[in-house]
Protein backbone atom coordinates (compact mmCIF):
# COMPACT_ATOMS: atom_id res chain seq x y z
CA UNK A 1 0.00 0.00 0.00
CA UNK A 2 0.82 3.48 -0.65
CA UNK A 3 0.45 6.53 1.33
CA UNK A 4 -2.54 7.20 -0.82
CA UNK A 5 -4.28 4.00 0.04
CA UNK A 6 -3.97 4.57 3.28
CA UNK A 7 -5.32 8.32 3.44
CA UNK A 8 -8.53 6.61 1.51
CA UNK A 9 -9.29 4.01 4.24
CA UNK A 10 -9.16 7.16 6.83
CA UNK A 11 -11.34 8.86 5.02
CA UNK A 12 -13.57 5.67 4.79
CA UNK A 13 -13.05 4.44 8.17
CA UNK A 14 -12.01 6.88 10.83
CA UNK A 15 -13.58 9.78 12.62
CA UNK A 16 -11.74 13.27 11.67
CA UNK A 17 -10.45 13.68 14.98
CA UNK A 18 -7.19 14.60 14.17
CA UNK A 19 -5.30 16.66 11.71
CA UNK A 20 -3.65 14.39 9.55
CA UNK A 21 -0.42 14.91 8.08
CA UNK A 22 0.52 12.92 4.54
CA UNK A 23 2.64 10.55 6.45
CA UNK A 24 1.70 7.38 6.53
CA UNK A 25 4.93 5.63 9.60
CA UNK A 26 5.54 1.97 10.02
CA UNK A 27 9.04 1.20 11.43
CA UNK A 28 10.85 2.94 14.21
CA UNK A 29 14.40 2.42 15.60
CA UNK A 30 15.78 4.87 18.28
CA UNK A 31 15.26 8.45 17.45
CA UNK A 32 15.06 7.52 13.22
CA UNK A 33 11.24 6.85 12.18
CA UNK A 34 10.10 5.38 8.37
CA UNK A 35 7.26 6.30 6.68
CA UNK A 36 5.25 3.25 3.77
CA UNK A 37 7.09 4.74 1.27
CA UNK A 38 10.47 3.72 2.64
CA UNK A 39 11.52 7.32 3.38
CA UNK A 40 13.52 8.13 6.77
CA UNK A 41 13.11 10.93 9.18
CA UNK A 42 14.50 12.53 12.56
CA UNK A 43 11.95 12.06 14.73
CA UNK A 44 12.21 14.91 17.23
CA UNK A 45 8.48 15.17 18.90
CA UNK A 46 8.57 11.07 18.80
CA UNK A 47 4.27 9.76 19.37
CA UNK A 48 3.56 13.47 20.72
CA UNK A 49 6.31 13.00 23.37
CA UNK A 50 5.12 9.40 24.51
CA UNK A 51 8.49 7.42 23.61
CA UNK A 52 10.72 9.35 25.68
CA UNK A 53 13.12 6.23 25.28
CA UNK A 54 13.16 6.76 21.58
CA UNK A 55 11.12 4.20 19.53
CA UNK A 56 10.90 0.57 20.22
CA UNK A 57 14.07 0.82 22.97
CA UNK A 58 15.30 -2.68 23.09
CA UNK A 59 14.74 -3.12 26.87
CA UNK A 60 10.81 -1.96 26.80
CA UNK A 61 10.72 -4.48 23.38
CA UNK A 62 12.50 -7.27 25.56
CA UNK A 63 10.44 -6.74 28.94
CA UNK A 64 6.73 -6.82 26.50
CA UNK A 65 8.02 -10.00 24.89
CA UNK A 66 8.77 -11.73 27.76
CA UNK A 67 5.90 -10.81 29.33
CA UNK A 68 3.23 -11.38 26.48
CA UNK A 69 4.45 -14.97 27.05
CA UNK A 70 3.07 -15.18 30.13
CA UNK A 71 0.19 -13.17 30.49
CA UNK A 72 -1.28 -9.64 29.03
CA UNK A 73 -4.00 -8.95 30.90
CA UNK A 74 -5.65 -9.91 34.33
CA UNK A 75 -8.82 -7.48 36.29
CA UNK A 76 -7.57 -5.84 38.82
CA UNK A 77 -9.37 -7.30 41.60
CA UNK A 78 -6.72 -9.63 41.32
CA UNK A 79 -3.12 -9.24 42.47
CA UNK A 80 -1.02 -7.87 39.66
CA UNK A 81 2.90 -8.42 40.54
CA UNK A 82 4.17 -6.19 37.64
CA UNK A 83 1.69 -3.19 38.75
CA UNK A 84 2.86 -3.79 42.64
CA UNK A 85 6.77 -3.48 41.42
CA UNK A 86 5.85 -0.27 38.96
CA UNK A 87 4.01 1.57 41.90
CA UNK A 88 6.79 1.14 44.39
CA UNK A 89 9.09 1.94 41.42
CA UNK A 90 7.51 5.45 40.66
CA UNK A 91 7.41 6.09 44.48
CA UNK A 92 11.12 5.32 45.35
CA UNK A 93 11.19 7.60 42.75
CA UNK A 94 9.26 10.63 43.87
CA UNK A 95 7.82 10.25 47.17
CA UNK A 96 6.47 7.97 49.73
CA UNK A 97 2.75 7.09 47.28
CA UNK A 98 0.32 4.60 46.41
CA UNK A 99 -0.65 4.79 42.59
CA UNK A 100 -4.24 4.15 40.56
CA UNK A 101 -3.19 3.55 36.86
CA UNK A 102 -5.12 3.79 34.17
CA UNK A 103 -4.27 4.51 30.38
CA UNK A 104 -4.03 7.82 29.27
CA UNK A 105 -2.92 11.93 30.77
CA UNK A 106 -6.59 12.46 30.35
CA UNK A 107 -7.81 9.47 32.94
CA UNK A 108 -5.30 10.39 35.67
CA UNK A 109 -6.53 14.08 35.69
CA UNK A 110 -10.15 12.70 36.08
CA UNK A 111 -8.73 10.93 38.81
CA UNK A 112 -6.72 13.40 39.84
CA UNK A 113 -9.87 15.33 40.16
CA UNK A 114 -12.37 13.20 41.51
CA UNK A 115 -9.87 12.38 44.09
CA UNK A 116 -10.33 16.11 44.93
CA UNK A 117 -13.80 15.86 45.01
CA UNK A 118 -14.74 13.19 47.07
CA UNK A 119 -11.56 14.61 49.45
CA UNK A 120 -13.57 17.90 50.11
CA UNK A 121 -16.98 16.50 50.00
CA UNK A 122 -17.26 16.05 53.34
CA UNK A 123 -16.33 19.93 54.21
CA UNK A 124 -18.37 21.19 51.18
CA UNK A 125 -15.66 22.12 49.19
CA UNK A 126 -15.14 21.47 45.37
CA UNK A 127 -13.59 24.12 43.69
CA UNK A 128 -10.38 23.83 41.68
CA UNK A 129 -8.03 26.53 40.46
CA UNK A 130 -6.13 25.54 36.85
CA UNK A 131 -4.06 27.97 34.90
CA UNK A 132 -4.75 30.04 31.70
CA UNK A 133 -2.98 27.78 28.67
CA UNK A 134 -3.24 24.45 30.98
CA UNK A 135 -3.65 21.28 29.18
CA UNK A 136 -5.04 18.47 31.06
CA UNK A 137 -6.79 16.02 28.29
CA UNK A 138 -9.95 15.36 26.55
CA UNK A 139 -12.39 14.19 28.67
CA UNK A 140 -15.11 16.52 30.02
CA UNK A 141 -13.70 17.25 32.94
CA UNK A 142 -10.29 17.36 31.39
CA UNK A 143 -11.07 19.96 28.78
CA UNK A 144 -13.13 22.07 31.35
CA UNK A 145 -9.91 21.82 33.72
CA UNK A 146 -7.77 22.99 30.62
CA UNK A 147 -8.27 26.47 30.44
CA UNK A 148 -8.34 26.99 26.55
CA UNK A 149 -11.54 28.20 25.18
CA UNK A 150 -10.88 26.51 22.11
CA UNK A 151 -10.57 22.82 23.68
CA UNK A 152 -14.06 23.33 25.26
CA UNK A 153 -16.37 24.64 22.46
CA UNK A 154 -19.62 23.05 21.55
CA UNK A 155 -19.01 20.64 24.75
CA UNK A 156 -21.24 23.25 26.94
CA UNK A 157 -22.35 23.22 29.63
CA UNK A 158 -19.51 22.60 30.72
CA UNK A 159 -18.92 20.70 35.24
CA UNK A 160 -19.23 23.18 37.51
CA UNK A 161 -16.30 23.98 39.88
CA UNK A 162 -13.29 25.25 38.22
CA UNK A 163 -11.95 28.63 38.20
CA UNK A 164 -9.10 29.74 36.05
CA UNK A 165 -5.90 32.16 36.68
CA UNK A 166 -2.88 33.72 34.93
CA UNK A 167 0.12 31.05 35.20
CA UNK A 168 3.03 32.24 37.11
CA UNK A 169 0.93 35.20 38.54
CA UNK A 170 0.70 34.41 42.76
CA UNK A 171 -1.58 37.59 43.53
CA UNK A 172 -4.11 36.21 41.25
CA UNK A 173 -4.15 33.24 42.47
CA UNK A 174 -4.62 33.65 46.12
CA UNK A 175 -7.30 36.30 45.13
CA UNK A 176 -9.30 33.07 43.04
CA UNK A 177 -9.15 31.34 46.62
CA UNK A 178 -12.38 30.65 47.98
CA UNK A 179 -14.26 29.11 50.58
CA UNK A 180 -15.10 26.03 48.15
CA UNK A 181 -11.85 25.53 46.98
CA UNK A 182 -10.48 22.03 47.28
CA UNK A 183 -7.35 22.05 44.97
CA UNK A 184 -4.48 24.15 42.90
CA UNK A 185 -3.56 22.01 39.76
CA UNK A 186 -1.30 22.89 37.22
CA UNK A 187 1.74 21.77 35.15
CA UNK A 188 5.08 22.83 36.52
CA UNK A 189 6.03 23.22 32.50
CA UNK A 190 2.84 23.57 29.62
CA UNK A 191 3.20 21.78 27.14
CA UNK A 192 0.56 22.24 24.74
CA UNK A 193 0.38 26.05 26.13
CA UNK A 194 3.91 26.61 24.67
CA UNK A 195 6.48 25.02 27.04
CA UNK A 196 6.04 28.03 29.58
CA UNK A 197 7.71 27.32 32.88
CA UNK A 198 6.64 27.70 36.50
CA UNK A 199 9.07 30.21 38.43
CA UNK A 200 10.66 28.67 41.18
CA UNK A 201 8.92 31.14 43.50
CA UNK A 202 5.60 30.99 41.97
CA UNK A 203 5.52 27.02 42.21
CA UNK A 204 6.78 27.69 46.02
CA UNK A 205 4.12 29.90 46.41
CA UNK A 206 1.74 27.59 45.31
CA UNK A 207 2.61 25.00 48.00
CA UNK A 208 2.57 27.52 50.50
CA UNK A 209 -0.60 28.67 49.82
CA UNK A 210 -2.12 24.86 49.69
CA UNK A 211 -0.55 24.28 53.04
CA UNK A 212 -2.10 27.82 54.41
CA UNK A 213 -5.55 27.18 52.86
CA UNK A 214 -5.48 23.22 53.51
CA UNK A 215 -5.54 22.73 49.73
CA UNK A 216 -4.51 19.85 47.60
CA UNK A 217 -1.84 20.78 45.20
CA UNK A 218 -1.70 18.57 42.06
CA UNK A 219 0.87 18.58 39.68
CA UNK A 220 -0.14 17.33 35.67
CA UNK A 221 3.39 15.62 34.82
CA UNK A 222 1.72 14.19 31.98
CA UNK A 223 4.28 15.38 29.77
CA UNK A 224 7.16 16.77 32.05
CA UNK A 225 7.52 13.54 33.93
CA UNK A 226 9.85 10.34 33.54
CA UNK A 227 12.81 12.22 32.58
CA UNK A 228 12.40 14.49 30.08
CA UNK A 229 13.08 17.52 32.06
CA UNK A 230 16.75 16.13 33.42
CA UNK A 231 15.19 14.88 36.41
CA UNK A 232 12.55 11.96 36.93
CA UNK A 233 9.65 14.47 37.44
CA UNK A 234 9.86 18.37 36.98
CA UNK A 235 8.85 19.61 40.57
CA UNK A 236 12.27 17.67 41.72
CA UNK A 237 14.02 21.05 40.22
CA UNK A 238 11.76 23.17 42.56
CA UNK A 239 12.41 21.88 45.97
CA UNK A 240 8.77 20.61 47.08
CA UNK A 241 6.58 17.96 46.88
CA UNK A 242 2.77 17.70 45.49
CA UNK A 243 0.07 15.89 47.36
CA UNK A 244 -1.00 14.06 43.42
CA UNK A 245 0.79 13.92 40.52
CA UNK A 246 -0.19 12.86 37.22
CA UNK A 247 2.25 10.55 34.81
CA UNK A 248 1.50 9.01 31.24
CA UNK A 249 3.01 9.33 28.09
CA UNK A 250 7.10 8.67 28.52
CA UNK A 251 5.86 6.17 31.50
CA UNK A 252 4.97 3.08 29.02
CA UNK A 253 7.75 3.68 26.38
CA UNK A 254 5.21 4.14 24.03
CA UNK A 255 2.26 1.59 25.55
CA UNK A 256 -0.89 3.36 26.68
CA UNK A 257 0.17 3.53 30.61
CA UNK A 258 -1.12 6.54 33.18
CA UNK A 259 -0.78 7.11 36.73
CA UNK A 260 -2.25 9.04 39.70
CA UNK A 261 0.17 9.13 42.13
CA UNK A 262 -1.06 10.26 45.70
CA UNK A 263 1.39 11.45 48.46
CA UNK A 264 1.38 9.18 51.78
CA UNK A 265 1.33 12.08 53.27
CA UNK A 266 -2.37 12.18 52.70
CA UNK A 267 -3.81 10.05 55.67
CA UNK A 268 -7.22 9.45 55.22
CA UNK A 269 -8.37 6.53 52.30
CA UNK A 270 -10.73 8.37 49.37
CA UNK A 271 -10.42 6.50 46.59
CA UNK A 272 -11.96 3.58 48.30
CA UNK A 273 -12.94 0.08 46.63
CA UNK A 274 -15.77 0.84 44.03
CA UNK A 275 -15.27 4.78 43.95
CA UNK A 276 -12.51 4.48 41.30
CA UNK A 277 -11.76 1.62 38.12
CA UNK A 278 -10.10 1.28 35.10
CA UNK A 279 -10.27 -2.12 33.22
CA UNK A 280 -6.93 -2.08 31.50
CA UNK A 281 -5.28 0.43 33.78
CA UNK A 282 -1.47 -1.08 34.47
CA UNK A 283 -2.62 -4.74 33.60
CA UNK A 284 1.11 -7.00 33.25
CA UNK A 285 1.91 -5.91 29.69
CA UNK A 286 1.59 -2.48 30.20
CA UNK A 287 3.24 -2.57 33.74
CA UNK A 288 6.17 -4.54 32.33
CA UNK A 289 7.34 -1.91 30.03
CA UNK A 290 6.85 0.80 32.73
CA UNK A 291 9.46 -0.89 34.67
CA UNK A 292 11.66 -1.63 31.92
CA UNK A 293 11.34 2.31 31.18
CA UNK A 294 12.58 2.93 34.44
CA UNK A 295 15.61 0.35 34.53
CA UNK A 296 16.94 1.81 31.30
CA UNK A 297 16.92 5.26 32.89
CA UNK A 298 18.75 3.94 35.69
CA UNK A 299 21.10 1.95 33.28
CA UNK A 300 22.10 4.41 30.73
CA UNK A 301 22.41 7.01 32.70
CA UNK A 302 19.76 8.79 30.85
CA UNK A 303 18.75 11.91 33.45
CA UNK A 304 22.59 12.71 32.64
CA UNK A 305 22.12 12.63 29.05
CA UNK A 306 18.63 14.78 28.86
CA UNK A 307 20.46 17.85 30.89
CA UNK A 308 23.84 16.97 28.39
CA UNK A 309 21.88 17.02 25.26
CA UNK A 310 19.59 19.65 26.39
CA UNK A 311 22.13 21.93 26.80
CA UNK A 312 23.67 21.12 23.44
CA UNK A 313 20.57 21.46 21.59
CA UNK A 314 19.61 24.48 23.24
CA UNK A 315 23.17 26.01 22.61
CA UNK A 316 22.37 25.29 18.69
CA UNK A 317 19.40 26.83 18.71
CA UNK A 318 20.92 30.16 20.29
CA UNK A 319 22.77 30.02 17.29
CA UNK A 320 20.01 29.64 15.34
CA UNK A 321 18.38 32.62 17.12
CA UNK A 322 21.48 34.73 15.83
CA UNK A 323 20.50 34.04 12.17
CA UNK A 324 16.70 34.39 12.53
CA UNK A 325 14.90 37.27 13.84
CA UNK A 326 11.81 35.89 13.61
CA UNK A 327 12.92 33.59 17.03
CA UNK A 328 12.38 35.68 19.81
CA UNK A 329 12.94 32.70 22.67
CA UNK A 330 14.42 29.67 23.55
CA UNK A 331 12.58 27.92 26.42
CA UNK A 332 12.33 25.06 28.63
CA UNK A 333 14.16 22.49 31.06
CA UNK A 334 16.49 18.95 29.68
CA UNK A 335 14.87 18.14 26.93
CA UNK A 336 11.43 19.99 26.50
CA UNK A 337 12.55 22.67 24.72
CA UNK A 338 9.72 25.40 23.06
CA UNK A 339 11.16 28.15 20.18
CA UNK A 340 9.24 31.23 20.53
CA UNK A 341 8.18 32.41 17.06
CA UNK A 342 6.97 35.79 15.78
CA UNK A 343 5.75 34.23 12.93
CA UNK A 344 3.16 31.25 12.53
CA UNK A 345 5.29 28.11 12.95
CA UNK A 346 3.15 25.66 10.88
CA UNK A 347 5.26 26.45 7.29
CA UNK A 348 8.65 26.08 9.40
CA UNK A 349 6.96 22.37 10.65
CA UNK A 350 5.67 21.54 7.23
CA UNK A 351 9.02 22.41 5.70
CA UNK A 352 10.92 20.54 8.11
CA UNK A 353 9.22 17.28 7.46
CA UNK A 354 9.82 17.21 3.89
CA UNK A 355 13.17 17.23 4.45
CA UNK A 356 12.87 14.42 7.34
CA UNK A 357 12.53 16.36 10.68
CA UNK A 358 9.29 15.72 12.56
CA UNK A 359 8.52 18.51 15.45
CA UNK A 360 5.63 20.16 16.50
CA UNK A 361 3.87 23.46 16.39
CA UNK A 362 1.55 24.58 19.34
CA UNK A 363 0.18 28.19 20.23
CA UNK A 364 0.24 29.07 16.59
CA UNK A 365 3.75 30.28 16.99
CA UNK A 366 5.78 27.94 19.53
CA UNK A 367 8.05 25.64 18.11
CA UNK A 368 8.04 22.32 20.46
CA UNK A 369 11.20 20.22 20.08
CA UNK A 370 11.34 17.26 22.56
CA UNK A 371 13.70 14.42 21.36
CA UNK A 372 14.29 10.92 23.03
CA UNK A 373 16.32 10.95 25.55
CA UNK A 374 18.61 8.68 23.85
CA UNK A 375 19.57 11.07 20.96
CA UNK A 376 22.85 11.40 20.01
CA UNK A 377 24.97 14.86 19.46
CA UNK A 378 24.83 13.61 15.48
CA UNK A 379 21.30 13.80 16.01
CA UNK A 380 20.82 16.98 17.09
CA UNK A 381 23.41 18.34 14.22
CA UNK A 382 21.65 17.06 11.68
CA UNK A 383 18.32 17.90 12.92
CA UNK A 384 19.24 21.67 13.63
CA UNK A 385 20.76 21.30 10.04
CA UNK A 386 17.33 20.88 8.42
CA UNK A 387 15.14 23.25 10.96
CA UNK A 388 17.50 26.22 9.68
CA UNK A 389 17.08 25.08 6.09
CA UNK A 390 13.22 24.69 6.70
CA UNK A 391 13.20 28.45 7.94
CA UNK A 392 15.30 29.68 5.21
CA UNK A 393 12.93 28.09 2.66
CA UNK A 394 9.89 29.26 4.65
CA UNK A 395 10.79 33.15 4.72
Amino acid sequence: MKTQDVQNLYKEYILPTYKYLPVVLVKGKGSRVWDIEGKEYLDFFPGWAVSGLGHCHPKVVSAIKEQIKKIIHISNNYLNLRQAQLAREISNHSFPARVFFSNSGAEANEGAIKFARKYGSESGRYEIITMEGSFHGRTLAAITATAQPKYQKGFEPLPEGFKYVPFNDPEALRRAVSDKTIAILLEPIQGEGGINVARPDFLKGVRALCDEKDLLLILDEVQSGIGRTGKMFAYQHYGLEPDLMTLAKSLGGGVPIAALVVNNKIKREVLTAGTHASTYGGNPLVAAAGLAVFKAIREERLLQKAVSMGEYLVAKLKELKEKFQVIKEIRGLGLMIGVQLSVPGTAVVDEARSMGLLINCTQDTVLRIMPAMTVTRKEIDKAVKILENAMEKAK
